[in-house]
């Protein structure tokens, strides 16, 4: 009985992707229907990825038409296992491309989160270079951006993207789908050098539990150790009543982002540039955050072509507390570090900490004073963080102490 199955952007001919039709027939072999621009060049390499991923999958006899727009064979690769999969459904083998080298560095707990560009997950030829930008994460996106009747072939893509695109250093993100859909989401992305997970509508404790016990089922299955960090996303009133809670159930929750647009449906009014409506939430948020020692993450500004009000939209969240806010445009990157960078009021006075916290140090002293005032250890923590963003933002040298 034959078997066939479609994949590709509802038949949009995108930049960079494919579209592809797979028939699983009884005989005849494989039988492959290529219609690419770069045939001359790439048409034998293209030919082989086929065979070698339909031999992998154990199909023997079968008709596969493939229109190409540009893809990349990591993009290749995913909307074929994707086909075969949507004719095998419960297959279990997984076609993975080898690790780039660029792929493999790590991250940090307390690293900088100023800014987080979604990408949607379904669209490789906005992943390619989202790195180049200079965002300080990159989201490569499973929820809202991706269309419902095409969750798998995102999966797929993503896991690929994981495994082989450079993003700079960026963070290494992903938006699951919301608990417990998201859950199946896990073991295309926990494997893969994945860095941080956004948990999207976090209402309860429970859903971080139930994350953390499936990445350690994948973790453990798969003989990995490395340590897997999660921005929950609060997106509703219950969600920012549970903040605190949230923020602190697990070790590694690192960061707690709200999402406005979502909030503001719940609570029934409308989202407002002036924010009046959610500084409430935001507030509790920050306080959350702040309580239990994670960074407070602002939402996304939505209109793209505004710089001026995304400019004044970051100097209120970093008034308000938060350290960092998401992205829908590379456009916005620049406008939220510039925006969030410390003024040089702030970088004095955080040198001058820095610089009594070292010395007292030196000395053994357990209280650190800055003229007649003691300084508290948060004062000294917050100063710290602002040279570091100051010499990141390249307002400050590295070497600044000798020029003290």
């Amino acid at each position: 009985m034959n078997r066939v199955s479609t994949v590709g952007i509802m038949g949009s001919k995108l930049r960079s992707d494919c579209n592809i039709s797979l028939k699983i027939t009884d005989l005849g072999g494989i039988r492959i229907n290529l219609k690419s621009k770069v045939a001359v060049e790439y048409g034998r390499s293209i030919m082989a990825l086929v065979k070698d991923e339909l031999e992998f999958f154990d199909i023997k006899n079968a008709e596969i038409e493939i229109e190409d727009f540009g893809a990349l064979a990591f993009v290749l690769s995913a909307r074929i296992e994707t086909a075969v999969r949507r004719c095998f459904p419960d297959t279990k083998k997984e076609f993975l491309p080898e690790f780039s080298d660029k792929c493999l560095y790590k991250t940090s707990r307390e690293r900088f989160r100023r800014s987080r560009l979604y990408v949607p997950g379904n669209f490789p030829k906005l992943m390619i270079n989202a790195g180049l930008y200079g965002a300080d994460g990159i989201i490569l996106d499973l929820e809202d951006s991706v269309a419902p009747t095409e969750k798998d072939a995102a999966q797929i893509l993503v896991r690929n993207a994981l495994r082989r695109i450079d993003f700079h250093n960026a963070e290494r993100m992903v938006r699951i789908n919301q608990i417990p859909r998201g859950l199946d989401d896990l073991k295309f992305i926990v494997p893969h050098n994945l860095h941080l997970i956004l948990i999207p509508k976090c209402e309860h404790p429970e859903q971080i539990h139930q994350v953390n016990e499936k990445i350690k089922e994948i973790m453990e299955a798969k003989g990995l150790k490395e340590e897997i960090y999660l921005m929950p996303i609060i997106e509703s009133a219950l969600g920012v009543l549970n903040a605190y809670e949230i923020a602190s159930c697990a070790d590694n929750v690192v960061a707690l982002a709200i999402g406005l647009e979502d909030y503001t449906a719940d609570i029934g009014t409308k989202r407002t540039n002036e924010g009046k409506e959610s500084i409430w939430a935001r507030m509790r948020l920050v306080n959350a955050a702040v309580a239990a020692g994670v960074q407070p993450i602002d939402t996304v500004f939505s209109d793209v072509t505004d710089m001026q009000g995304l400019r004044e939209s970051v100097l209120e969240a970093k008034s308000l507390g938060f350290v960092g806010k998401g992205c829908i445009h590379p456009r916005q990157i620049k406008v939220i570090h510039k925006a969030f960078a410390p003024t040089p009021e702030e970088i004095e006075k955080a040198k001058k900490i820095v610089l009594a916290y070292e010395s007292a140090k030196k000395k053994g002293l357990a209280v650190i004073s800055l003229g007649s005032k003691m300084i508290d250890p948060p004062v000294v923590k917050r100063a710290i963080r602002t040279v570091e963003l100051a010499k990141n933002n390249n307002l400050l040298d590295r070497d600044w102490r000798n020029n003290e």
